[in-house]
């Protein structure tokens, strides 16, 4: 039984096996069509799509064909035309040369006729002159035959009487305008004396004597007066300034000489002004507010050119005269500006020699100190100024320089040389200060002078200032070869005998006239 199921167990297995053999070969057989089927199938497609992707690249290439046989028909058509414009245009270029190249050779052949023409009409010229030449030698031969002299000495003696002649005349033109010269010189020198200080004294003055204040209204002016003008007597009174109340609108002017006292007036009325309150009491009040404020200022502008300039260490008292020049002009040029200005030349001038910079700077600032007190103290500003600084202790050389430094007192040292120099700088560069009147017409005077003098010169003229200079020439006398080392000549002179700031033009002028009168 047991055999039996064995038996059966194993016939089973062995089905089972046979089964399991029969159907993994049957599955791989299976797999195998399948495999095959599919790869038929995928290699159909890849034909396909190999086949679709010629034919697109065929279109594709057919299509870049066609635009690059349009582009080419294009951009051959636009080389032709371009070829045929420049063909044009070299054509046209080659007509008009052709028609130039024919007009120059109607002109050359113009210019050959014109020229043999000129050649024909020149050797008849010539020909003709040697006949002119032959007859007037034959006509100076019997001239001189009739006449019994030479050519040369009938020529020598109408010059030495036409010469004689010129200069009778001469001499009696000259004799006539001296005398009208002499008869009209002293009365145009006194109208030019009188016009120039007319026009040159008033300004100077009313920079120096004059301040203006201006008011809001005209009504204000009544409140300055005050009741039977005791305003104005205050206010005069306490300033030492006298007061102008004119018709002038809107404007009071302050007269004095004393600048520091002005600018206090000026400064207090102002206040006044402002304040509206005008009354003896607040006149004085504002009178003392006014001088501590002037005090105050100058104290400031002279340590500040004490600063600008480097000189340090001076004596409270200097500083204080420093700051006063502020209100002090010199021939219209303001004296602490002018000394601040030669204390910087003086440091220059002294870093160039080797020189102690400091100390010429500081001689160069104070040089001009006795001009702070000049207007309170009898004295040249020289002597007030020397006196300054020695009461003050400083050095033998600043107050050498400061007595040296217009030559009323020998300079001892070179910074007193420097000092010197300076100031002549500083007042003679242009603008820096107004010339008087009497040097003035005496320079003009003296350029007249020096032109006059030389042969041939019948008037001269000083112009612009004394800046240019013209010269009426005798024509007789100077010829216009002549003229140039006349010119040269009067230049010579002025610059050996003369003393000017720049240059000066000297024009010469020459005109020959003949004048016949009929009779």
């Amino acid at each position: 039984m047991i055999t039996q199921l064995l038996i059966g167990i194993g016939i089973g297995i062995a089905v089972g096996l046979a089964f399991a053999v029969i159907t993994f070969f049957l599955g791989i057989n299976y797999r195998k069509r399948v495999a095959e089927v599919l790869h038929g199938s995928a290699e159909k497609e890849a034909e396909s799509k190999k086949e679709e992707a010629r034919r697109e690249a065929i279109a594709k290439k057919k299509e870049i064909l066609l635009e690059a046989k349009e582009e080419s028909i294009k951009t051959k058509n636009e080389i032709e035309k371009e070829v045929k414009e420049r063909r044009n245009e070299a054509q046209r270029l080659e007509r008009r040369l052709l028609q130039k190249e024919e007009q120059l050779d109607k002109k050359s052949m113009s210019f050959e006729k014109k020229e043999e023409q000129l050649q024909n009409k020149m050797e008849k010229l010539e020909s003709k002159e040697a006949e002119i030449q032959e007859v007037l030698t034959k006509q100076a031969q019997e001239l001189e035959r009739i006449a019994g002299m030479t050519s040369q000495q009938a020529k020598d003696y109408l010059l030495a009487n036409i010469e004689n002649d010129v200069r009778t005349e001469a001499a009696v033109l000259i004799k006539e305008i001296e005398a009208k010269a002499k008869l009209e010189g002293d009365k145009r020198a006194k109208d030019i004396l009188s016009i120039a200080i007319q026009r040159c004294a008033v300004d100077h003055v009313t920079e120096t004597s004059v301040s203006v204040v201006q008011l809001p209204n005209d009504e204000m002016k009544g409140r300055i007066i005050g009741r039977e003008g005791r305003n104005i007597r205050t206010l005069e009174s306490l300033t030492g300034i006298d007061l102008i109340i004119d018709d002038t609108p809107e404007a009071v002017i302050l007269s004095g000489f004393d600048p520091v006292r002005r600018e206090i007036a000026k400064v207090a009325l102002e206040k006044l002004v402002s304040d509206g309150r005008v009354h003896p009491a607040r006149i004085e009040e504002m009178v003392e507010k006014a001088k501590k404020e002037v005090e105050s200022i100058i104290r400031e502008e002279g340590e500040a050119a004490s600063l600008e300039t480097g000189v340090l260490g001076l004596h409270p008292e200097i500083i204080r005269l420093l700051g006063k020049m502020k209100y002090r002009t010199s021939y219209g040029q303001n004296v602490l500006k002018h000394s601040i200005e030669v204390a910087h030349l003086c440091g220059l001038i002294a870093s160039e020699l080797g020189v102690d910079t400091t100390l010429a700077k500081r001689a160069g600032l104070l040089h001009d100190i006795g001009k702070s007190i000049d207007h309170e103290q009898e004295g040249s500003h020289i002597a007030l100024g020397a006196a300054v600084l020695r009461k003050y202790r400083e050095s033998d050389i600043i107050i050498n320089a400061c007595e040296s430094h217009h030559g009323d007192v020998e300079a001892t040292n070179i910074i007193s040389v420097i000092v010197m120099a300076a100031d002549a700088i500083s007042a003679a560069r242009p603008g820096a200060r107004r010339e008087t009147l009497e040097s003035y017409i005496k320079r003009l005077q003296k350029l007249e002078n020096i032109c006059d003098s030389f042969d041939g010169v019948e008037k001269s003229f000083a112009i612009q200032a004394g800046r240019e200079l013209r010269l009426i020439i005798i024509p007789e006398v100077v010829d216009d070869s002549g003229m140039t080392l006349l010119a040269r000549e009067v230049a010579k002179k002025i610059e050996n005998e003369v003393e000017y700031p720049g240059n000066i033009k000297i024009n010469l002028i020459r005109e020959t006239r003949a004048i016949e009168y009929a009779k």
